[in-house]
């Protein structure tokens, strides 16, 4: 079934071909739950932020003119008449020759057009010694200065960090109008793969693909819903597949792609709809019986049923569909300089990706130690790798102390 594999190339171009994410929808939020959505609309300001002219300093609002030639020397001398706190609207007016008491934040009182610092002046009941000259404006946030009314501030298709959602707050908004989460299918196949929380009979093993990979779905923008455990029979598997796509934009299988007697899921993915299975094995290792299909427009990843092997394949192959039909911007994944702890060698003819964990050694330098594990399946292995180190088709090996080139999967024990 694998005999005519693809470069790991052709089968990302292959999905570009194939994939088309559908806009799946748009739903309204309030702003403490839209951290991390897309945004569905520009958002156009209504009010100029700030709405008024307000101080920068705590100091006194004054008229610019009245202090030109002051100096240490020579201080302009003005009369108190009043003040100004934060939250209130002013009470008074600043005529010629006087002055009022201003914190910052405050609104500039009518007829003042300046701040002077409390650290130039010195005061004496309501005797007011200015011993610098301000200029109009200065220490004053003109109205509308950070936000003009009716300026688009946030795009359509923005990511909505917590500087946006301040931004959001900053206008007087309550809610944002999002792109919906994805809803990504997960299930896990194998007669030897049983739920967790369950008694674990003689001969199984407890699900772990669906977990990291529901975690990993999340971390890309997505929503899973998790279908359990479902067992090697076709009819079963044939019916929770097209339950999964019919409720679902995006579908995540793992296990039941290799060559065995019962591995039923490439063929059965390729019978529920067109165009049916377009990539059936990789030239990668791990991963290698990696296979996609399209029932419609709807993507059916099945990975493979090894820990290592599966979570891998989601982050080159998978994470970028799941983002796209998020609305996001597609990320690369995080690299590092590090330096080859011990010789990495390659699968002949595949793209071989080495597990690595990542230590700082006695000089300093963040070494890529490979992870011993055996084999894909190793469930140690995704506890202990850091990320990947990626060795090309037409590389025998990387040598020790030779730098390269790390992927994280997640940060290195707080190193990095």
């Amino acid at each position: 079934m694998f005999r005519k594999l693809m470069t790991l190339e052709e089968a990302q171009r292959t999905i570009q071909t194939y994939f088309r994410p559908a806009f799946v929808g748009e739903e309204e939020v309030v702003l403490l739950e839209a951290y991390n959505r897309v945004l569905n609309i520009d958002v156009v300001s209504a009010l100029d932020i700030p709405p008024f002219n307000r101080s920068t300093m705590d100091g006194y609002a004054v008229r610019a003119e009245d202090t030109f030639g002051a100096d240490e020397n020579q201080p302009a001398n003005l009369k108190v008449t009043g003040s100004v706190n934060i939250g209130e609207k002013p009470t008074v007016t600043v005529a010629k020759g006087e002055a009022v008491e201003i914190v910052t934040g405050a609104p500039i009182p009518e007829g003042a057009d300046a701040v002077v610092m409390i650290e130039d002046t010195e005061r004496e009941d309501d005797e007011l010694h200015v011993f610098v000259a301000v200029n109009a404006n200065e220490n004053v946030m003109k109205k509308g200065s950070d936000i003009k009314k009716g300026a688009t501030i946030l795009k359509k298709g923005q990511v909505l960090s917590s500087s946006e959602i301040g931004v959001l707050a900053a206008l007087g908004l309550t809610t944002a109008k999002v792109i919906r989460i994805p809803m990504i299918a997960v299930l896990s196949t194998g007669g030897e793969v049983t739920d967790p929380g369950k008694p674990l009979p003689e001969g199984k093993i407890y699900d772990i693909n669906a977990f990291s990979i529901s975690t990993a779905v999340i971390e890309s923008g997505g929503k899973p819903i998790y279908f359990g455990a479902v067992p090697d029979d076709k009819a079963a598997l044939t019916k929770a597949l097209q339950t999964a796509v019919a409720s679902a934009d995006m579908v995540i299988t793992s296990g039941g792609v290799s060559v065995g007697p019962r591995d039923y899921t490439p063929q059965i993915v390729d019978s529920l709809g067109k165009p049916g299975v377009v990539i059936n094995g990789i030239a990668v290792k791990p991963g290698k019986p990696t296979t996609l299909g399209f029932v419609g427009d709807k993507p059916v990843f099945s990975l493979p049923g090894h820990p290592t092997s599966a979570l891998l394949i989601y982050y080159l192959l998978a994470r970028p569909m799941v983002q796209r039909l998020a609305g996001k911007p597609v990320s690369g994944m995080k690299m590092v300089k590090a330096f080859a702890g011990a010789r990495m060698f390659s699968a002949k003819g595949r793209r071989t990706f080495v597990m690595v964990n990542l230590e700082f050694d006695t000089e300093c330098r963040l070494i890529a130690q490979p992870v011993e594990s055996g084999a894909s399946g190793a469930i140690t292995t995704l506890a202990k790798a850091d990320g990947f180190v990626e060795i090309a088709e037409n590389e025998q090996f990387v040598d020790a102390n030779q730098e390269v080139a790390v992927a994280l999967l997640k940060s290195a024990k707080g190193s990095v």
